[in-house]
């Protein structure tokens, strides 16, 4: 070693890069007899649980496909046909309308339809990498988008607030769709032609404002000009139900537990008692009794404490219920992303100078929104799970109107395909729920350690 100059020595106590794991040569045979076939007791088991798969397979696949009937005009014909060995998908065809939208009317269901691609095309550019100023689009499609939905759903005479602000839906609506056109074709929003074309870009930031505003205000006044001319006769809330009248309700509730839930959290955590006390006590007593509790109470307490003669709305009062509890399990599922949060990201934000909101807004917030995007979409799943209840309070929603189909003269006896077919439609919209939230993680870098 002595006589080694000193690039050799170098060379001689550099470490070694760290040679590439040899490739897998267990292969699928190698798999399957570690973990399938590894012993005589799991043999055996692997055995009988393919047996089992494969039998409820076949089973089902002769039950709902080769032996079915999906042509009948009553149960009575498709047990005549099948001599009970086949499902009756006639039945749920002719109940499809009424599993779609329940008992509202048949020529003004175009209503409900068009609110429904206006929610679509309103939160599209959140898939849209192109579109700009998402945060801004997501506060109005939950601000301003309501208002117009719910008087395409309910209909009859809209009073002056009301009509302000559908005129300002249907305005927001324009302007949004612009700036997603514009982003798309020139990579530029609406706000940054504005400035070109009045000139404004080249005046002071304090200055720019103003012809947003003005063209924002111009959309907001033929909006309200255009709505006026609408004619739409009024629904009563006992004709939703179906698919419709659960998602409103589900969606609602989600929409509104999220950032009630923020609140409630942060006030849990207050350094002031009387916020923290009262906080406490709202998210500890709806934590603590089961959402048809809160859904009986609603609806049969919560008139006895008003004066007498007030009138009040059935699905309103519940859909109030489900966001109550729905914000009390957000609150403790983002208190727990919020107590995951460092110390030290704390300090790091007061060393900045940092307030108490643009520490929270900025620094802390984001991150435990992050860390607990599983807890958050399981609530919501179970939240969509749960709006089920109101069936027995007397709204028709997917689960009655499933129900109500054996209780028609015609289709007496018809039990098992109705609850299947809803069964699938949970089933589907939960999964892609589920699903959207591991994309979130894996978009935001969250969970990616564990995969």
């Amino acid at each position: 070693m002595a006589n080694l100059d000193a690039t050799e020595t170098e060379a001689v106590f550099r470490p070694k890069p760290s040679q590439p794991p040899p490739p897998n040569t267990v292969g699928v045979v190698g798999w399957l007899r570690k973990n399938l076939f590894s012993g005589v007791f799991s043999t055996l088991l692997t055995l009988f649980s393919v047996y089992v798969i494969v039998s409820l397979t076949l089973f089902m696949w002769e039950w709902a496909v080769t032996n079915a009937v999906w042509s009948a005009n009553s149960h009575r014909e498709c047990l005549d046909i099948t001599k009970g060995e086949g499902a009756c998908w006639a039945g749920v065809g002719h109940w499809m309308n009424g599993f779609m939208y329940g008992r509202y009317p048949d020529e003004l269901q175009w209503r409900v339809d068009l609110a429904g691609i206006l929610v679509v095309l309103w939160i599209a550019p959140f898939w849209m990498p192109r579109v700009t100023g998402k945060i801004a689009i997501a506060g109005t499609a939950v601000l301003v988008y309501p208002f117009l939905a719910g008087h395409l759903f309910a209909g009859g005479e809209a009073g002056l607030f009301l009509q302000l602000m559908v005129g300002l839906a249907v305005g927001t609506f324009v302007f949004n769709s612009v700036h997603v056109l514009l982003c798309l074709g020139t990579g530029r929003g609406i706000g940054s032609w504005i400035l070109q074309l009045t000139g404004f870009d080249k005046k002071h930031d304090s200055v720019q404002k103003y012809p947003l505003m003005a063209v924002f205000g111009l959309l907001w006044i033929i909006g309200i000009a255009y709505q006026a001319s609408w004619d739409l006769p009024g629904v009563s809330t006992n004709l939703w139900g179906g698919l419709f009248l659960t998602l409103v309700i589900s969606s609602i509730g989600v929409a509104s537990s999220l950032p009630t839930g923020i609140v409630l959290a942060l006030g849990r955590r207050s350094q002031m008692p009387i916020i923290r006390v009262a906080c406490t006590l709202f998210i500890e007593l709806f934590r603590s009794v089961p959402l048809i509790t809160i859904l009986f109470m609603s609806v049969t307490m919560m008139p006895l404490f008003l004066p007498e003669g007030t009138t009040l709305v059935k699905l309103v009062q519940a859909i109030i219920g489900v966001c109550i509890f729905a914000a009390a399990y957000s609150a403790e599922n983002i208190r727990g992303g919020l107590q995951s949060i460092p110390k030290g990201q704390y300090e790091a934000a007061q060393a900045l100078g940092l307030n108490y909101w643009k520490m929270m807004t900025f620094i802390i917030m984001p991150q435990a929104l992050k860390l607990m995007i599983p807890n958050i979409v399981g609530s919501f799943i179970g939240l969509f799970k749960d709006t089920t209840l109101v069936s027995i309070i007397g709204l028709y929603d997917l689960l009655l109107m499933l129900k109500a189909v054996s209780a028609n003269p015609q289709w007496n006896g018809l039990h098992k395909e109705p609850l299947v077919f809803g069964a699938s439609v949970f089933f589907v919209l939960c999964y892609a729920m589920s699903k959207y939230s591991q994309y979130l993680e894996r978009t935001l870098g969250q969970g990616t350690g564990r995969r």
